[in-house]
């Protein structure tokens, strides 16, 4: 994973989707991108995503059509008694998205959450993987 951090725009709703809460999809909300590896071989695509602080219940992957959004909202757990000087992101919400090649098999999606790092493999569907063709004598 590489260590840059970049930010989004995005509203409200995106984040009350995440979180599990209602949110006015007017309000803009900066997101935070995370970092993402993407390996592929001939079986599929495997992407992972760094999104430290988020649970499984706030994280939140879908596919519309061609596109996969990965949206996840952390939570920062403060000690009792523990006065915040300074903060720059209290409660960081992730949020990415990409386009799909159509050889892939977005039903076959496998999503696990370890230590922060959300893995995803994606299969290629089966006539898009590559195959021996096997040769008979005439």
């Amino acid at each position: 994973m590489n260590n840059e951090t970049s930010l989004t725009r995005t509203n409200a709703q995106s984040l009350a989707s995440a979180a599990g809460q209602g949110g006015d999809p007017s309000v803009a909300r900066t997101a935070l991108v995370p970092p993402v590896d993407i390996v592929e071989n001939d079986m599929g695509i495997t992407l992972l995503a760094d999104m430290p602080g988020v649970s499984k219940d706030r994280l939140t992957v879908r596919v519309d059509g061609d596109n996969l959004v990965i949206e996840g909202a952390a939570e920062v757990a403060m000690p009792q008694k523990l006065e915040i000087l300074h903060s720059e992101i209290r409660n960081p919400y992730f949020r990415r998205s990409f386009t799909l090649s159509r050889e892939l098999d977005t039903s076959k999606i496998e999503a696990t959450l370890k230590a922060g790092v959300l893995k995803l493999h994606i299969p290629k569907a089966e006539e898009a993987r590559p195959r021996k063709v096997e040769i008979r004598v005439a």
